[in-house]
């Protein structure tokens, strides 16, 4: 049982209060609680998913706008996002394979039509910008920052269409040519001192963009991860890499997961599936996965409020806290942000489809902007660590949001959102005992219990 004498801990965040992320003054245990106020049951004794972490997209794109930045914005930044003290502590991150709508243009590792045996494959453009940053992200993170990278599109030879952008798909004498494309890469990347945790097969395959994109039926995907990638990994010693497919929207992630892992030969090789957020929230597609391939991981690897940088707008965050929150609770086990910086524009992005971030800088005037994104997240990253297996946390109202964690050593963190234009009082019991609490109008708060 928690000592009534160890005073819990609480964080706050709110659109109107000023407080960002601010440890503000938590109330005394209870033996009981006020009955005419809703209760909260944070309940230690079941446990889930363990969580693998929470974090960001290193992009061309964020990179180009990072070292555009003065130095000490520069390392403002990285401490903001990576220190594990003063910042979100973010462990695992993105990165994408070739080019992306968010680099300065197309490119690929090897554009060289016909070369099959990859001897011009050189991964030059991404020592430019992109690698210098994650190179200095781990550096600010120290031990733990892992990395996981998605393909957009093969090179442009390789695909029936003979471009990069708007969808194609990998020709089928190409494909053990792209298999072993990917792992080069790894291997690149490895050489430069980033050796990464995870790969997912296609970032958004059944979607045709006007940037970079490929299309892959479920069926295709299968295919290729069993007779192909699979097998190049394997080869090459990369196994223990965290194969993800799907890396596309909730609304069909049940069909796709269960073509692929209804054939042991490819089930085999695929450590989880992959998703997205846009469409529709569609949160029990998530659990369905969980519940009808328990063995098999789900981790949230994009979403990010599309059409410009939204600076200031705070729905934008309530929107982060709403996905969080309910992913968790159907199964994910982390969460992974798009770009973690973008310019005034919403850019970079080679194709104009400028979006938001957590982070905005202003390259003309040398300033950054956090925006709501950047404090909400930070309830969950900075609090809920890898390593920690979420919990029971049980709300009375659909206006009381919430989920918990315990962490390794013992520490248990409940977050709270509360989207309506009232506060809302409540309690939570955790323990045995109760903390009296209140939510602020479009605020979020965390609570971290003693050991």
């Amino acid at each position: 049982m928690v000592s009534h004498e160890n005073t819990a801990r609480v964080f706050r965040t709110s659109r109107d209060s000023g407080q960002r992320l601010s440890e503000t003054a938590a109330p005394s245990w209870r033996q009981s609680a006020d009955t005419a106020i809703p209760q909260i049951c944070v309940y230690a004794k079941k446990r889930f998913q363990v969580i693998e972490g929470f974090g960001g997209a290193f992009t061309e794109a964020a990179a180009t706008t990072f070292y555009k930045l003065p130095a000490d914005l520069q390392r403002e930044i990285l401490t903001a996002y990576f220190d594990r003290q003063a910042g979100h502590g973010y462990s695992l991150c993105r990165t994408h394979l070739n080019s992306c709508d968010f680099a300065l243009g197309n490119y690929a590792y090897d554009d060289v039509d016909g070369d099959t045996n990859l001897d011009h494959f050189s991964i030059e453009r991404d020592r430019r910008a992109l690698i210098p940053m994650i190179r200095e992200a781990m550096k600010c993170a120290g031990e733990g920052l892992r990395l996981f990278a998605s393909p957009w599109s093969p090179p442009a030879w390789m695909k029936t269409n003979r471009m990069m952008n708007h969808g194609g798909k990998l020709l089928p004498q190409h494909r053990e040519t792209w298999a072993r494309y990917i792992v080069r890469y790894i291997e690149e990347y490895r050489r430069e001192g980033i050796a990464l945790w995870g790969l997912t097969v296609q970032n958004e395959p059944e979607s045709t963009q006007t940037w970079d994109s490929c299309i892959y039926t479920a069926e295709e995907e299968r295919d290729f991860v069993r007779d192909f990638l699979g097998p190049a990994l394997e080869r090459a010693g990369l196994s223990d890499l965290k194969l993800m497919i799907w890396d596309h929207n909730r609304d069909r992630i049940f069909h796709r997961a269960s073509t692929v892992y209804d054939d042991p030969a490819a089930a085999r090789y695929v450590w989880g599936t992959a998703f997205h957020w846009y469409m529709v929230d569609c949160f029990d597609n998530v659990r369905l996965v969980h519940d009808t391939f328990p063995d098999k991981a789900l981790l949230f690897t994009e979403g990010c409020v599309e059409r410009g940088p939204k600076t200031g707008e705070w729905w934008v965050g309530e929107k982060y806290a709403h996905a969080i929150i309910h992913d968790l609770n159907n199964w994910a086990v982390g969460w992974v942000d798009w770009n973690m910086l973008l310019d005034e524009n919403g850019g970079p992005n080679h194709v104009k489809n400028f979006c938001s971030a957590p982070i905005i800088a202003d390259t003309q005037k040398n300033t950054v902007h956090y925006q709501s994104s950047y404090y909400y997240i930070g309830h969950f990253s900075r609090f809920f660590r890898p390593g920690a297996a979420r919990i029971v946390a049980a709300s009375p109202l659909d206006q009381l949001e919430t989920t918990a964690c315990v962490n390794t050593d013992g520490t248990v963190a409940a977050v709270v959102l509360n989207r309506t234009d009232n506060a809302i009082a409540f309690a939570v019991q955790y323990d045995r005992g109760f903390l009296h609490l209140s939510v602020e109008p479009h605020g979020i708060l965390t609570v971290c219990f003693p050991q």
